[in-house]
């Protein structure tokens, strides 16, 4: 069989097993996402065993500090994949749902129910757990998955693979309604791009140039999400100790991930007494700061100029840069321009400016007070994400089994024809 061939097969098989997973009643698709949860705890030791063959072979090929991060299932990631499970097990089912339904003049009643989008197809690197994530939110709002992660985490995933295919089965849902590609050849994504007959929506998550690329070539709708430049603005009305615990956890807490903090802008009016804390703090934990002309002689020996190219990017590293502004109007402004419409914090204790900044800021998370770092799915009450998208259309933000659905216009009538 080519491997066009075998790729088509893959799609088939998650089409037809769609379509009795959207019709299978909800305690069933809850049942499977339980199961599994039980199953990623008898079955821990086989889970670390394959990833450990992953974490090896990664080693051996020169990855680098932050993938090997991503790819690490460690007991912690385990649990917070068991508990992501039983908070999706016990959300209520979004498929089905009536959003509202109203009379119109002639008598007839129009509504909106919520129903899966089908195949879902999720294209990803590094990170083993996104298979369980995306699995059971797909499971959960009625949709079959096609996972596809990156060949460096291929032993993890088959594992995976193989108890999501026990859970499923101790439901009695097909196995195909969650099929984990075992191909590493990039060819394999070239071909499953071309099945819009089949394939609904692919969900692409890593870095840049995966999404870019995806994008290029899909022949169906693309959730996008590419970076994760997050700005955290701090106003002359914040304060100053807790304002350096937010940024020293927004950096630090996990530099890897696309929702750690990659900016600071600084308003002049407390620069000099903030700026200080905060280098002696970042210093301490290892994190280099790129400073503007304004913030280099206050952010203490270790810092380093910052160059043009420092603003808007996406270092996924101890690496921060930092900006002092003269005011909201020059942070907001910044941030329109090198964000990438991720999460971005104002700290402040003045209501009215933390208000306009929640209006006018253009991100799919924007917060007051609080780390980046909770723009997540499970942070957010999702149980768990398939993403976050930074794209509007359908979905902006984490995604959970809601943002998974779609809605379709449905007609109660009284035997009524149309004049």
């Amino acid at each position: 069989m080519s491997l066009s061939e075998a790729m088509k097969n893959v799609a088939v098989k998650a089409k037809d097993a769609a379509r009795k997973v959207s019709c299978a009643d909800g305690t069933a698709r809850n049942n499977a996402i339980v199961a599994l949860a039980s199953l990623l705890e008898q079955e821990k030791e086989f889970i670390f065993a394959e990833n450990r063959k992953d974490l090896d072979a990664a080693k051996e090929r020169g990855l680098d500090q932050a993938r090997l991060q991503r790819l690490e299932i460690t007991p912690e990631v385990l649990e917070y994949m068991i508990q992501g499970c039983k908070e999706v097990a016990g959300q209520s089912d979004p498929v089905g749902e009536i959003e509202k339904m109203e009379r119109r003049p002639n008598g007839i009643m129009v509504g909106k129910m919520r129903i899966p989008l089908g195949v879902v197809m999720m294209i990803f690197e590094s990170r083993p757990n996104v298979t369980v994530d995306a699995a059971v939110l797909c499971l959960k709002a009625g949709n079959s998955v096609i996972l596809r992660g990156g060949s460096e985490a291929i032993y993890s995933n088959i594992a995976l693979a193989s108890l999501l295919k026990k859970a499923l089965e101790k439901a009695d849902l097909p196995g195909e309604a969650v099929q984990v590609v075992e191909v590493t050849d990039r060819e394999a994504v070239s071909e499953l791009l071309k099945l819009d007959e089949y394939i609904d929506v692919v969900i692409p998550r890593g870095g840049e140039g995966l999404i870019r690329a995806v994008v290029q070539q899909a022949t169906m709708p693309v959730l996008k999400h590419y970076k994760g430049v997050c700005h955290i603005y701090v106003d002359e009305f914040a304060e100053i100790p807790e304002s350096v615990n937010i940024i020293k956890n927004a950096k630090t807490q996990k530099p890897a991930a696309c929702n750690s903090v990659e900016c600071v802008l600084v308003h002049e009016d407390i620069a000099k007494d903030f700026l200080p804390a905060l280098g002696t703090i970042l210093t301490a934990c290892g994190v280099t700061m790129k400073g503007c002309p304004r913030a280099m002689p206050l952010l203490g020996p270790k810092a380093v100029a910052a160059e043009f190219d420092d603003w808007g990017q996406e270092y996924l590293d101890l690496i921060l840069a930092v900006k002092v502004v003269s005011g909201q109007d020059e942070a907001q402004d910044h941030i329109a321009r090198y964000g990438s419409n991720h999460s971005e914090i104002i700290l402040t204790r003045d209501h009215a400016r933390a208000m306009r900044f929640i209006r006018e800021v253009d991100a799919s998370m924007v917060g007051v007070n609080a780390s980046t770092r909770f723009n997540d799915g499970g942070q957010l009450g999702l149980g768990a994400e398939i993403g976050i998208s930074t794209s509007k259309l359908h979905s902006y933000g984490p995604m959970g089994a809601t943002e998974l659905t779609s809605t379709k216009f449905v007609l109660l009538g009284d035997w009524q024809v149309r004049n």
